[in-house]
């Protein structure tokens, strides 16, 4: 496959049982929206719905998610997705929820996910037909600049 860079994913729309009490997109939801980028990048690498029935999958071991600006009901959104870094058995990449009509950042989230061995339950190298995929991605994604707001932490401003 080729994989374009960073990769976007299909327009979505923030859904009316997602605003809270403020008026906005609740929190909980920004990660949905995260998630779903993710399930269409995993396709791509070959380990999507379908990698379950093979017996592995991918479990979210980290997140980092800033919220920088308010979206609302309705809204049409995007999730750009780049892959930072990977090894034989962690993926690590970062991700921006755009405004899919006006361009703005509403959001980042940086994760690292864990191959797991579901027989197991434990964490295991990726099989060699995703480990291909991640390299031509990384190939691709590594021609990137590194996302200024990546490996960020919490923290208290400095005064």
């Amino acid at each position: 496959p080729i994989f374009f860079a960073p990769f976007v994913s299909s327009v979505m729309k923030v859904e009316p049982a997602w605003i809270d009490y403020n008026g906005h997109l609740n929190m909980a939801y920004y990660n949905v929206l995260f998630d779903r980028a993710v399930d269409e990048v995993y396709e791509l690498l070959g380990c999507g719905a379908d990698y379950v029935k093979k017996g592995f999958s991918t479990f979210t071991a980290e997140t980092h998610v800033r919220y920088l600006r308010e979206l609302h009901e309705g809204d049409p959104v995007r999730v750009t997705f780049q892959l930072l870094e990977y090894d034989n058995k962690r993926v690590h990449f970062f991700e921006q929820l755009f405004h899919a009509e006006e361009g703005w950042v509403s959001a980042t989230s940086e994760n690292m996910s864990l191959h797991i061995d579901m027989a197991a339950k434990k964490v295991a190298p990726f099989r060699p037909e995703v480990t291909r995929r991640l390299l031509q991605m990384k190939a691709s994604h590594g021609q990137l600049p590194r996302p200024e707001a990546a490996g960020r932490s919490v923290q208290m401003p400095v005064k």
